[in-house]
Formats: C-alpha cells, structure tokens, sequence
C-alpha cells in the first residue's frame, strides 16, 4: 500500500510539474512615458486624430481609418521600410485626454491580441505628462517560441515603438 501511495504521489508531482512548464504564454505589458513643454489642448490636439499617426511617429509612412476618430473606425498604418498593422479604436474621451485600440493580429509586430491607451495630463509649469500603455501576447503561441516571436521580442518590439514615438512627438511639439 505504501508503494502505491508513493507511486501517485511521485505521479501527481510529475504531473504538477509539467503542467506548470506548459502554459503557454504570458500576457506582456508595456509603459513608456514623456514630458512635453507644450500645453496638453495642444498635445491631445495631435495624438487624438487617430488618422494621422504618420504626423509623429516616424515608423509610420502613411494612415487610412475607415471612420475618422471615431470609435469603431479602422486604421491600417502602413510602416516606412514595409510592413502594415490594423488597428481599431475602442473608446475615445476628449474631457480626460485618453483614447484606447486594439489589434487581434499584431501584423508587423510580434504579438497578437495588442490592447493600447494614450492618454495626455497636465504636468508642471503647463507643460503636458503623455502616458502610452499596451498589453499583448507574443505572436508565438505555443511553448518554446523561437528567438524574434518570445516575450522579449514581442516587449522589445512594443516599447520600441512607444519610445521612439514619444520623443519624435516631443520634437515635433516643442518646435
């Protein structure tokens, strides 16, 4: 009988410990952040037209959205050296400076069910305070993800884009 116990214990630890080894990936999360010395009217001014991207993020060559700023509208950006995402706004809420989107497939980034939010507060001396958040998969979904579609490339890749977008828009704003 003691053979037996020791036998489905040692069973259920394998199986534990497998179990934990297999599950697939974790949701990523990114934040990036910048202070700009313009005033956050004029800040929101340029991030809220979610058709025009392009106007400073310097990735981005061109933008079509399929319902201007509104919510539901669809955009497809296309990206300086090649490559495409679609995105679609989920809510957007001009009183509070903040807008959110999505996109189920992350086209040229690696990742999938991409969630975002930018949002824009007063910071000191009027300057504003322009917050850009995401959470994501990477695109990979099984165990063991090849290099370039793990969680690294899939974090790398997100906080790339939102950093090198804020401090473009930070030039752009503070001309």
């Amino acid at each position: 009988m003691r053979f037996v116990s020791a036998f489905v214990m040692m069973l259920a630890a394998s199986l534990a410990a497998s179990f934990a080894h297999a599950h697939g990936p974790t949701r990523q999360k990114a934040f990036e952040t910048v202070t700009i010395k313009a005033s956050p009217d004029a800040v929101w001014a340029k991030v809220s037209d979610f058709t025009q991207l392009q106007g400073w993020h310097p990735a981005v060559e061109s933008s079509t959205a399929t319902n201007g700023s509104n919510v539901g509208s669809v955009r497809t950006l296309k990206l300086k050296g090649g490559g495409e995402l679609v995105e679609t706004l989920e809510s957007i809420d001009p009183a509070a400076k903040k807008f959110s989107y999505r996109a189920k497939d992350g086209g040229a980034l690696p990742v999938t069910n991409y969630s975002s939010n930018l949002t824009v507060k007063p910071g000191d001396g009027g300057t504003s305070v322009v917050e850009w958040r995401g959470a994501f998969y990477r695109k990979y979904m099984n165990n063991d993800p090849p290099k370039g579609e793990d969680d690294e490339a899939a974090l790398s890749a997100v906080t790339g884009v939102y950093k090198s977008g804020l401090e473009n828009l930070k030039k752009v704003m503070e001309k």
